[in-house]
């Protein structure tokens, strides 16, 4: 495992971080006039602050949104209205707010059964990036679970041995509501990937990330992109006197 991880004194400074972030990987990939900006977003409560600074000065002003196209790395199928949807989130934190084309918002089908919109949304990618190879994305946002789970890849899921399919359904059990997930070959083909962890809860979690180990978080691993870890000091709190296997640099940000 190989990346980068950044330690910020709190949650407002990891999402500060990463929509300057944001903003320099879309300038560094829009400075081809030609060229647009493919991002995944991801769920939760950890990415809302980010998506409501993108949405805002000075952040909002310096994004050429109109070749900016959204994607999700996973989504609960649940309707797009629903308080559990993730593509709710970020249309209520930043989508509604800046001037994206709505034919550049890619939402995974929530109306199917999964398998069906596993396949409908294989085709949204397959449509935009090209029939043959991996999509490349510019940027994913991941966040890390506290069994080691990201996007909806969970320990023990199918969906981590899948090699060929873009896109997996995954079944949460009784009463939750089944999930799709992009697959571990297309999030390690991005250019940019950046996990956002804050807050003491996720203390144990991304200790365990950083160890030596299986998890699924442990498994996104860009082939030539960049890895980041931004966190918060509350989450980095278990990580002293911890020997972290994997090369891992840490930089205490001011």
């Amino acid at each position: 495992m190989r990346g980068t991880l950044i330690i910020c004194p709190d949650a407002e400074s990891v999402s500060r971080e990463a929509a300057e972030r944001f903003v320099s990987a879309a300038a560094e990939k829009l400075s081809d006039q030609r060229a647009t900006f493919a991002v995944a977003l991801s769920g939760g409560s950890t990415p809302r602050r980010l998506y409501e600074l993108l949405a805002g000065s000075p952040y909002r002003s310096k994004i050429p949104w109109a070749r900016v196209h959204f994607f999700w790395g996973d989504e609960r199928l649940v309707p797009l209205d629903h308080a559990d949807s993730n593509f709710r989130m970020a249309h209520e934190a930043l989508l509604r707010h800046v001037p994206v084309q709505p034919v550049n918002l890619h939402p995974i089908p929530t109306n199917l059964p999964a398998d069906q919109a596993a396949q409908a949304y294989e085709r949204t990618l397959r449509a935009h990036f090209g029939r043959w190879g991996l999509p490349k994305f510019d940027l994913v946002l991941l966040g890390v679970g506290a069994d080691g789970h990201t996007a909806s890849l969970f320990p023990g899921s199918a969906a981590l041995a899948e090699k060929d399919h873009l896109v997996m359904p995954h079944s949460r059990g009784v009463n939750q509501p089944a999930r799709v997930t992009l697959t571990l070959p297309v999030f390690n083909n991005a250019s940019h990937i950046h996990f956002l962890v804050t807050g003491k809860p996720k203390a144990s979690a991304l200790r365990a990330a950083l160890e030596r180990g299986t998890l699924p978080v442990q498994r996104v691993q860009p082939k030539k992109g960049e890895l980041l870890f931004l966190v918060d000091a509350a989450a980095a709190g278990k990580l002293d006197g911890v020997r972290i296997e994997v090369p891992v640099t840490s930089e205490a940000e001011p």
